[in-house]
């Protein structure tokens, strides 16, 4: 095959493909719906099955639509989460016994902690460095996964110093309302400072598996610590987000 037949093959699918996603912002096909079949799709635009394969994998791999075996690809039925940055990490939000997460739905959705597991570990060193613990120094990790329609949406690992928290209600499954950022404020040590590190890549197997990610589908890393008035880091969590279920919002003045 020569350079201008690959080019136009290159055009015709992402021209397919591009059509799907017209069709879907319209409302031709909703939420749930089935898309056109290979042979449906072949027949309209005169194209080579693989033209139509690679065009209904462009909307897979940005999330749109998902692949179900046997049944054909459909329009992932899901709305996404708006991440409010800011909003969320307000000492009002969780000062008022509100968890930082119910800032990302509205009262009529309901995102929940599906998995949770609380534990002493040994740190290796980039989160002991964030810390100013020793690596390999055991620090109490609580690891959470959260879903919304019963989708799952992110992970969660918070790392927290053991000499800050042990015995505290933040090693409980269930830290209690306004969660461990109220539990620390009560030990004296009341998150006054946040800074949060974005990054996008592609899952690892077990991220994928415990996400249900439709394949190719990659994730967003959040990295954030929380700092007490001191200007020591009281936590380091990392949050692995469903790049296809969340919006990233940030409002803040000039």
């Amino acid at each position: 095959m020569g350079a201008g037949q690959g080019e136009a093959g290159g055009r015709k699918y992402q021209r397919i493909a591009d059509e799907l996603k017209t069709a879907i912002s319209a409302g031709e096909y909703g939420p749930g719906d089935r898309l056109p079949g290979e042979n449906d799709l072949m027949a309209v635009h005169g194209v080579a099955r693989m033209t139509v394969r690679q065009a209904l994998a462009v909307l897979q791999g940005e999330g749109i639509a998902e692949a179900r075996k046997g049944a054909g690809v459909f329009v992932r039925g899901f709305r996404p989460l708006r991440r409010r940055g800011i909003q969320r990490l307000a000492a009002e939000q969780w000062g008022a016994g509100r968890s930082v997460w119910s800032a990302d739905v509205g009262e009529e959705r309901e995102l929940v902690v599906d998995q949770v597991s609380v534990a002493e570990e040994p740190v290796d060193a980039r989160i002991a460095h964030v810390l100013g613990v020793e690596a390999g120094a055991l620090v109490w990790v609580r690891r959470r996964r959260y879903a919304l329609d019963g989708k799952p949406v992110m992970l969660a690992a918070s790392h927290l110093p053991a000499g800050l928290v042990a015995g505290s209600a933040v090693t409980r499954p269930d830290p209690g309302s306004g969660g461990i950022y109220a539990r620390l404020a009560e030990l004296g040590h009341a998150p006054v400072h946040f800074r949060e590190e974005l990054r996008s890549r592609m899952p690892t197997p077990a991220e994928a598996k415990d996400l249900e990610l439709p394949s190719g589908t990659p994730v967003i890393l959040v990295s954030r610590t929380a700092f007490a008035a001191g200007g020591g880091a009281v936590e380091a969590n990392e949050m692995v987000l469903d790049s296809a279920s969340y919006i990233l919002e940030y409002d803040f003045e000039a």
